[in-house]
């Protein structure tokens, strides 16, 4: 075992790293916008936003990511007949990781509105209030509640599959590691550090998520 190698890699696995927390953030940001806007959608009563909604989820749920991520970076260019500029790596990443990430939580959404009983959306209506004042002062914050948990898994699972974008050459953790092996030939010790710094970044989210999740359990109980 290398250590003076593992020792001297630390600062630029840790540059990978934060490359790989900003990439998960953008994409979660991203894909909750993308995922509440295809959740209504799902639950509309209006075919026309429904079954789009509906197909958006199965194709970006039922392809692998590593396909979206190629679809994004050597498609769209091709399709819009643009020539990419030098950040397009960067780009590219975060449409396919967001895209992605907002069909799995468009579904933790629609499961989230689905679980607050309908007598909810029956009392605000009762009150003069309308199907979208409903939804958007008495629906969603108690859904929102409900769905931390899982947004923070979808998180966690977000930070991990964004290595797959090592693929178009951006330089997060995982790249970063590739990087050090091709210079010192030396595999086992550089990936045992990248799995050591993905579990500390996954129990760390894990611990933050529960804390939150603790405090909006608080709240209810006043």
């Amino acid at each position: 075992m290398d250590w003076h190698l593992m020792v001297k890699s630390i600062p630029i696995l840790l540059n990978g790293a934060v490359l790989t927390i900003e990439l998960s953030a953008a994409a979660v940001a991203f894909g909750t916008v993308i995922g509440l806007s295809i959740a209504m959608g799902r639950l509309s009563r209006h075919k026309l936003l429904a079954w789009p909604a509906g197909a958006y989820v199965d194709f970006f749920r039922g392809t692998p990511l590593l396909v979206q991520i190629y679809l994004i970076y050597f498609g769209l260019p091709q399709i819009l007949n643009f020539t990419p500029p030098d950040s397009y790596q960067y780009i590219a990443g975060v449409i396919a990781l967001s895209l992605n990430s907002g069909a799995y939580i468009a579904e933790i959404f629609r499961a989230g509105i689905q679980s607050i009983d309908r007598g909810q959306t029956e009392a605000a209506r009762s009150l003069g209030m309308t199907q979208a004042q409903a939804m958007r002062y008495v629906i969603l914050p108690q859904a929102f509640k409900r769905v931390v948990p899982p947004l923070g898994n979808e998180f966690i699972a977000m930070l991990k599959d964004s290595a797959l974008v090592s693929v178009i050459s951006i330089e997060e953790l995982l790249f970063s590691g590739k990087i050090i092996v091709g210079r010192t030939f030396k595999p086992f010790e550089i990936y045992i550090e990248v799995a050591v710094m993905y579990l500390i970044l996954t129990l760390t989210i894990s611990r933050l998520v529960n804390y939150l999740e603790r405090r909006l359990a608080k709240g209810d109980t006043r």
